[in-house]
C-alpha cells in the first residue's frame, strides 16, 4: 500500500477568488494530471461547467494547473508571483470559458490564456522580470544545466532572462518545459516554421552571450 501523498493544497493553496475557492478547490486527495481527452469530450466538459457544474470546474482546474503553473513560473523567476498569475490565469480562464470553441485542443486554448496573462503582468511590472531559476522546481533543463560551475548557471539564468520576450518563451516552452512545435505555435498565434525559427535564433543569441564562459 502506497504511503501517504502530500496534500496538494499545501502546493496550491485555494485561491482568494471566491468563485474558484467555492468551485475548484484542490480535493484533499492525490492531485491528478488528467489527459485532456479527444474535442467532444473537451466540449463536453466545457459545457458542464458553463452549465455550473462545480465537479466540471474542478476536474478542468485539476487538469491544467500544474502545467499552467509550472510555464508561469518559467516565465517569471518567482514562485510567489507565478501562484497569482496562476490564479489570475484561471479567474480569466473561466471568465472567458464561452469563447473556446474547440478549434484547438483546450490546453493550447489555456496555455495561450496563461501566456497573454505572464506577459500582461511583465509590462505592468518590470520589477517581476527576475531571471529563471532551474534549480526551483523539477525537472530542471538537464543534468549539465543542474551540476554547471556556479558562474556559467548564473549566466545562462541571466541570458536567457535578457532574450526578447518571443525568443524566451519559445526557448522556455520547448527546451525547458518541453512542448512540441505545434503546441507553440497554436499557443502563441504563429506557424510552427515560425516557432521553429525563433527557438533558431534563441539557441543563437544564448551560445553568443555564453561565449566567454567557452573561452575560460
Amino acid at each position: 500500500m502506497p504511503g501517504p501523498t502530500r496534500n496538494p493544497a499545501e502546493r496550491f493553496p485555494p485561491t482568494p477568488c471566491l468563485y474558484l475557492r467555492r468551485h475548484v478547490t484542490l480535493p484533499e486527495s492525490t492531485l491528478l494530471v488528467l489527459d485532456p481527452g479527444p474535442r467532444h469530450a473537451e466540449r463536453a466538459l466545457v459545457a458542464r461547467v458553463l452549465e455550473g457544474d462545480r465537479i466540471a470546474s474542478r476536474e478542468l482546474y485539476d487538469a491544467h494547473v500544474n502545467r499552467v503553473f509550472r510555464l508561469a513560473f518559467r516565465l517569471c523567476g518567482d514562485e510567489d508571483h507565478a501562484r497569482e498569475l496562476v490564479q489570475e490565469s484561471f479567474i480569466r480562464i473561466f471568465s472567458q470559458l464561452s469563447r473556446f470553441r474547440g478549434d484547438a485542443a483546450l490546453s493550447t486554448w489555456v496555455h495561450r490564456v496563461t501566456l497573454s496573462v505572464v506577459a500582461n503582468a511583465r509590462r505592468r511590472d518590470k520589477k517581476h522580470d527576475r531571471e529563471i531559476d532551474f534549480d526551483a522546481t523539477d525537472p530542471i533543463a538537464d543534468e549539465a544545466v543542474r551540476d554547471a560551475d556556479p558562474d556559467l548557471k548564473e549566466g545562462l539564468h541571466a541570458a536567457i532572462s535578457a532574450l526578447p520576450e518571443i525568443y524566451r518563451i519559445t526557448f522556455v516552452m520547448h527546451d525547458i518545459e518541453g512542448y512540441t512545435h505545434p503546441e507553440i505555435a497554436a499557443a502563441t498565434g504563429v506557424a510552427v516554421g515560425t516557432s521553429k525559427g525563433r527557438l533558431f535564433i534563441a539557441r543563437g543569441q544564448l551560445r553568443k552571450m555564453l561565449e566567454p564562459f567557452r573561452k575560460e
